[in-house]
């Protein structure tokens, strides 16, 4: 039998490219019908995000945790572009604070005074923002085999709402539902959320690199 660690094998074991306990929990429940042994980066393991964009970092990470692991490995880069703020915090929404409530804090702070500003000039407050999902397979040798990107439009609130999620979750409002990221369960997320559809644009490739080559499920 040839190991699944070996390029064009079927990833029987796939690596998920984050420390971030929240989007592990989250990719996790997406991959469950899949026949995947899902297992977390190995602890301690960081990668330099240098990309420019959501994709250029889902892929730095995927390549880097595929040839440390010798697995398959998927990634996400991912955050949230706000309209009236020139579409930060970006790329560099992760690191826009120290700690999810103090990136809260920041991003209704200077969304207050952009909104102040928008007043002033006689134009009305902009809440428009989007949380976009970079996701990017790679092979044990490093390279990439799917790539895809998911978006939800919304808004931003002046105050959080709802306990679950994580991140910008609890002030990133989808009129659409009446409800924010924070207040939906896994499975309307999971239908509605960037990295919900970025991942239904994933699976059927992922599901044809299991079928091509004849995975098995892998206990964990």
């Amino acid at each position: 039998m040839v190991s699944p660690s070996e390029p064009g094998v079927a990833p029987t074991v796939l690596v998920i490219a984050s420390g971030n306990t929240g989007k592990i929990r989250e990719l996790s429940h997406l991959l469950a019908s899949l026949p995947l042994e899902v297992r977390p980066q190995p602890e301690g393991m960081e990668v330099e995000e240098t990309g420019t964009s959501f994709a250029a970092n889902a892929r730095l990470k995927a390549e880097a945790v595929a040839r440390a692991t010798g697995h398959w490995a998927l990634a996400d880069d991912s955050g949230l572009e706000v309209a009236a703020l020139g579409g930060a915090p970006g790329v560099h929404s992760a690191r826009y604070a120290d700690s999810d409530p103090a990136r809260i804090a920041r991003l209704v702070r200077e969304l207050g005074e952009a909104d102040r500003a928008r007043c002033a000039q006689g134009r009305p407050p902009d809440r428009r923002a989007a949380f976009v999902a970079a996701l990017a397979v790679a092979d044990p040798s490093g390279a990439i085999r799917l790539e895809v990107e998911g978006r939800c439009d919304g808004e931003i609130l002046e105050a959080p709402r709802g306990s679950g999620g994580f991140g910008y979750d609890p002030v990133f409002f989808v009129p659409e539902t009446g409800l924010t990221y924070a207040q939906m369960d896994k499975g309307l997320k999971g239908r509605l959320g960037h990295r919900g559809q970025a991942f239904a644009r994933l699976e059927p490739g992922l599901r044809e690199l299991l079928g091509a080559t004849g995975a098995t499920p892998t206990s964990p």
